[in-house]
């Protein structure tokens, strides 16, 4: 890879991305020393990205062309690239994959009341374990609710075709011949609470959206309805979220990721028993990380090679991407 660095703060990442990386440069020393890489015109990175300021940009990257993150959102730091004119390439697609077949088998689960049966199965509750799974829908007929329709949700859509469920998506910029293809009915966030079973967040990371899963739609959950984040945290209004599952204890929510995360040492997550919680591990993780770095490689020869990528991205699609 000629005239290419590997910018990172967290390297141990790198040799799970890429077989072979370029050079690796850490973010901070590099934005606090006065001499900037006139040489670089490309960079690879993944988790462990830097933010850095358009300012920060143009002096330490004269010469950049593109920036390649072998990872998913690059909400953090796109901005000030693109505007400085800086091309930005994402495998999100790739990383989307393995969160959409997480958000299926969650769903799945949910559906057949696995998440507070197992609890208390494990308990010897045999009777409330039943009970419980009893309660629930199934998967014949029930109702999914996808928040929003990006790459995750959209996958998630198409994984859920071969089941005889109903599948609800709020989002503002579905078209209906496109909700058609993928077999979904477009719908207000309202409805989407009041009607469905499951309920799983794919809302985009920005200003618009944080703190817009409140009381208000919470409280609209049907009484053995599951709320399954895998999308980012700061969506959700976490008081709001206990409160509703407070009053209703057969509602459980399935938590990849909270904001803060991890959640607070105080977080009535922790103790409250409809909440499952895991440490953010719906995206890419061991072998499926090659997965990112390959795309990444295949954006880097389209760029090379003059051609357009399906992994570019653009200060447009900020809007609507997680």
């Amino acid at each position: 890879m000629h005239n290419a660095i590997f910018l990172t703060q967290e390297p141990g990442h790198i040799t799970n991305v890429y077989a072979t990386a370029p050079p690796s440069v850490q973010g901070m020393p590099l934005l606090t020393a006065p001499e900037p890489m006139p040489q670089v015109e490309f960079i690879f990175s993944t988790w462990g990205m830097p933010s850095m300021s358009e300012d920060d940009v143009r002096r330490c990257f004269p010469a950049l062309k593109a920036v390649f993150y072998a990872a998913g959102s690059v909400q953090h730091f796109a901005r000030a690239f693109l505007n400085c004119g800086v091309r930005v390439f994402s495998a999100w697609a790739a990383n989307a994959v393995p969160v959409a077949e997480v958000c299926l088998a969650q769903i799945l689960l949910a559906n057949k009341g696995f998440y507070q049966s197992a609890t208390l199965q494990k308990q010897q509750q045999r009777q409330p374990a039943r009970a419980h799974t009893d309660a629930q829908p199934g998967n014949f007929g029930a109702t999914v609710g996808l928040i929003s329709c990006g790459k995750i949700a959209t996958l998630t859509a198409q994984l859920l075709q071969p089941f005889d469920v109903q599948v609800l998506v709020y989002s503002n910029y579905l078209d209906e011949q496109r909700a058609a293809e993928l077999g979904v009915t477009k719908c207000g966030l309202e409805e989407l609470f009041t009607r469905c079973n499951t309920i799983s967040n794919h809302l985009p990371d920005n200003e618009k959206t944080r703190g817009m899963l409140g009381y208000d739609f919470f409280k609209r959950m049907l009484p053995n309805a599951t709320f399954i984040n895998t999308g980012r945290g700061a969506q959700v209004v976490e008081a709001d979220l206990v409160r509703a599952l407070t009053e209703e204890p057969n509602r459980t929510a399935v938590l990849d990721v909270t904001h803060p995360e991890p959640p607070e040492p105080d977080s009535e997550l922790y103790t409250l028993p409809n909440v499952v919680l895991t440490p953010h591990i719906a995206g890419s993780t061991g072998r499926e990380t090659a997965r990112m770095g390959s795309y990444m490689l295949a954006a880097h020869a389209d760029v090379l090679a003059g051609k357009a990528s399906p992994h570019e991205v653009t200060l447009a699609m900020l809007e609507s991407m997680a």
